[in-house]
């Protein structure tokens, strides 16, 4: 086990969908003693649907408001590896509940890496469209400069999800 020297409240992992964030924040908590917590689950359980339903159902901006309201829920916890849905970014109110609750780390991929990830889910709301690589790629270009807000950027291309993983103990440790 890698224990970590620096000890934060909490660990935002940040990134757009395919990032590898549940993945890691899996293994990350592991290896570093803290609970491991996936912001879409989350949601998922206080709701009793699914994140796709909810957007069925109720649009995205109704999402979204779930999705602050669980980000401030989630900042009060301590010793947690969150995983967070890829559009948390765009607001300030996440960006307020996660800094008061801990340090961001965005997991950077370029959209050829992420398109291979996530070309063949059917679990992502936003890509059930005519053209979901040109969406994607679309939403990435958009979301950078917010990604890129985050306290540590992790380039997750060309690296194994334990290398990822290590590569944030690295960098919380310096």
């Amino acid at each position: 086990m890698t224990q970590s020297n620096q000890s934060y409240k909490n660990i935002f992992l940040l990134g757009f969908m395919g990032a590898g964030k549940s993945t890691v924040g899996a293994i990350l908590a592991e290896k570093i003693g803290y609970r491991y917590c996936d912001a879409d689950k989350f949601i998922e359980t206080r709701a009793g649907t699914t994140i796709t339903q909810i957007f069925a159902d109720h649009g995205e901006k109704y999402f979204r408001d779930l999705e602050s309201e669980s980000m401030e829920s989630l900042s009060t916890g301590k010793e947690r590896v969150i995983a967070t849905g890829g559009g948390v970014i765009q607001r300030d109110r996440n960006w307020d509940a996660m800094r008061s609750g801990g340090i961001t780390v965005y997991l950077q991929a370029p959209i050829e890496v992420i398109w291979e990830r996530i070309k063949d889910s059917k679990d992502r709301p936003l890509l059930q469209v005519e053209n979901p690589l040109e969406t994607a790629s679309g939403l990435l270009n958009k979301r950078i400069p917010l990604y890129e807000k985050a306290d540590l950027i992790v380039d997750t291309s060309d690296l194994s999800l334990e290398e990822v993983a290590e590569e944030i103990i690295k960098a919380i440790n310096t």
